[in-house]
């Protein structure tokens, strides 16, 4: 889960906004004056602190009303004035954290402050350590084919930025007004990291240059102006927002883009092809950071690679035994799923019609796995979940599939956007495990139960992504468990090569950052253990190379979330109930690995004092 989250306080980045609402500041107010308390007011100022200073969580979050009206309006700063006042707010947010007494917290007080101590300190560290790219470690280029405004503006403004009222569509052109001003503020960024020896591959600033150049279209047929004109219409509010959004994207995003385009262009014969982090001032200590900071954990790289090796192993032979028991005999593991994938029996047709089908057919079975969620979960999300179509404009660029959080007042659901610009690229065969990870039991479950659970603001709205992505692939291996491919043995192909594209991750991660392993390497690596086409190999290894070790947290996630269930079964023995199990780790909310162990440890001790 991309990356689209909206950044907050974090280790390297990775703590992101996922939603909502919490204790209320009367509550705080009239509570005694414990060390958990304390607490919970520290960790309400900090929520309050992320309101005030990034009105798109604002927005994300459905607050961008009353008191806080003004924040839909308004995007966040890029300069380099607000990244060092952000490390700054971070630096005092740890001191601050650091003044509560820990040795009288126990329970759920504990695990609040120990998750966010972790993810200010883990950042703070990277702070001090590296002055180059976003905050923290875990994201060394400003601006990329993942990165920067000119690919996020248009997805907010078109996904998440709501037109109800008259209001609603002013402040959309005044964000519109802004969005120019944050594409120059990251030229200012850029070329100060320049100046630090910080340049992306060639690779990363041709696709980013594509992805950019394809933002240069006739002003009129602009999705920014076309999307505001329309809704506007559709409401029956007057005014003529095709002309002034039109006006504002001809004199301020244009001509910011173009410089943007015109940096990229001037970088691009100074840039080498070399794909690792190793290259960049202290990269290897960054990705150190990075790996930290992405898996919550210890691990170093060499432990990551091995983890990686052992794991494509094991699912390699479930694989092959399937394979050969559906008559694919010939070539490797690999080969026999590649062959797979260029089956023109399992894709969708390429058209609107049957991209329309596709999501029909993902929302009943969804719609289908809700049903059966009783039988697993004591607890259940309120909010809804749709599958959606990723908008066409920002096709190029956007994942293959990702979720966004539901709206606090409802009026949104928890959306699962799947990526459609080419059916090939989601043969029928890896739909399901795709879903039961972006929906539910995965993102969704996580994520809105997170939302909607009895946490401190600040908590429920992290996202942290080894607890967070390791359950989404718990997700799948649960769905698994549950039989949804007993009919189906393809479609427990489509597990395996999920899991096995997760163990190659892991791999090919390691390898380009630690091993110093080239971009066609870690592309011809990465395709012999998945089997996935090389067109998606080299998308995914060139999101490696501009977010490292953020692909790790995936498959060292959900082997801790196996690991800890093991564990809880063997010590409470008949005791251990798997539904107490889930909503033990899930209304904890997203905490670090090593603090899961604690939840979890203090779920075995309720469980045996019942």
């Amino acid at each position: 889960m991309q990356t689209r989250r909206q950044m907050l306080l974090g280790a390297a980045g990775v703590l992101a906004l996922a939603g909502t609402a919490g204790r209320s500041s009367l509550a705080l107010a009239q509570a005694p004056a414990t060390a958990g308390a304390r607490v919970d007011a520290l960790l309400e100022a900090f929520y309050q602190q992320a309101l005030d200073d990034v009105p798109e969580l604002v927005t994300r979050l459905g607050l961008d009303t009353g008191a806080r009206a003004a924040a839909k309006g308004r995007l966040s700063p890029a300069s380099i004035a607000a990244l060092e006042s952000d490390r700054a707010k971070t630096a005092d947010q740890l001191s601050r954290m650091q003044a509560l007494p820990r040795a009288e917290l126990s329970g759920m007080d504990a695990i609040n402050y120990d998750a966010v101590k972790f993810s200010l300190e883990t950042e703070h560290e990277a702070n001090q350590a590296f002055a180059y790219g976003r905050r923290g470690a875990g994201q060394p280029y400003v601006i990329s084919q993942l990165s920067g405004a000119y690919q996020s503006v248009p997805d907010f403004l078109g996904s998440q930025h709501v037109i109800e009222t008259k209001a609603d569509a002013d402040a959309y052109l005044s964000r519109l007004d802004a969005f120019g001003r944050v594409m120059d503020e990251e030229v200012e960024r850029v070329r100060r990291d320049v100046d630090l020896g910080v340049i992306p591959p060639d690779f990363v600033i041709e696709r980013t240059l594509t992805q950019m150049q394809g933002l240069r279209v006739d002003p009129a047929a602009s999705p920014l102006v076309t999307s505001v004109a329309e809704r506007a219409a559709a409401k029956g509010i007057a005014g003529d927002y095709a002309g002034q959004a039109q006006a504002i994207y001809v004199d301020k995003v244009l001509p910011a883009l173009e410089r943007q385009i015109a940096l990229m262009g001037e970088l691009a014969p100074r840039a080498v092809h070399d794909a690792g982090v190793w290259r960049l001032p202290d990269g290897e200590a960054y990705y150190e950071h990075a790996l930290r900071a992405s898996t919550t954990t210890t691990l170093n790289a060499e432990e990551v690679h091995q983890m990686g090796l052992d794991q494509a192993r094991q699912l390699s032979a479930r694989a092959d035994v399937i394979l050969k028991a559906e008559g694919y005999t010939q070539g490797s593991v690999g080969e026999r799923i590649a062959a797979l994938f260029k089956d023109p029996k399992h894709h969708f047709p390429d058209t609107d019609a049957g991209k329309e089908e596709l999501i029909e057919s993902l929302n009943a079975m969804t719609e289908a796995m809700y049903k059966r969620l009783p039988e697993y979960f004591g607890t259940l999300p309120r909010a809804p979940v749709e599958v959606r179509r990723v908008p066409k404009f920002i096709e190029a660029g956007a994942p293959g599939g990702y979720y966004n959080q539901p709206t606090l007042d409802g009026s949104r659901p928890g959306i699962f956007w799947i990526n459609l610009r080419d059916s090939a690229e989601n043969p029928t065969w890896t739909l399901p495990t795709l879903t039961y990870h972006e929906a539910a039991p995965g993102h969704h479950m996580q994520l809105a139960l997170q939302q909607e659970a009895d946490l401190p603001m600040i908590r429920r709205a992290t996202f942290l992504s080894a607890y967070g992505e390791g359950w989404a692939l718990y997700a799948e291996e649960l769905a698994k468990e549950m039989g949804v491919y007993e009919d189906n043995p393809l479609g427990e192909v489509g597990y395996l090569q999920a899991a096995l594209f997760r163990a190659a991750r892991l791999v090919v991660d390691t390898g380009i950052h630690a091993k110093r392993w080239s971009r066609e390497q870690a592309i011809e690596t990465m395709s012999s253990i998945d089997g996935s086409p090389i067109s998606s190999s080299t998308t995914e290894i060139e999101r490696y190379a501009v977010w490292p070790a953020q692909a790790c947290s995936y498959m060292v996630g959900k082997l801790v979330w196996l690991r800890l269930r093991e564990k809880a079964r063997t010590a409470l023995g008949d005791q251990f109930d798997l539904r107490a199990f889930h909503d033990a780790g899930l209304l904890s909310g997203a905490v670090p690995l090593t603090v899961l162990e604690a939840v979890i440890d203090n779920h075995i001790a309720a469980r045996r004092a019942a």
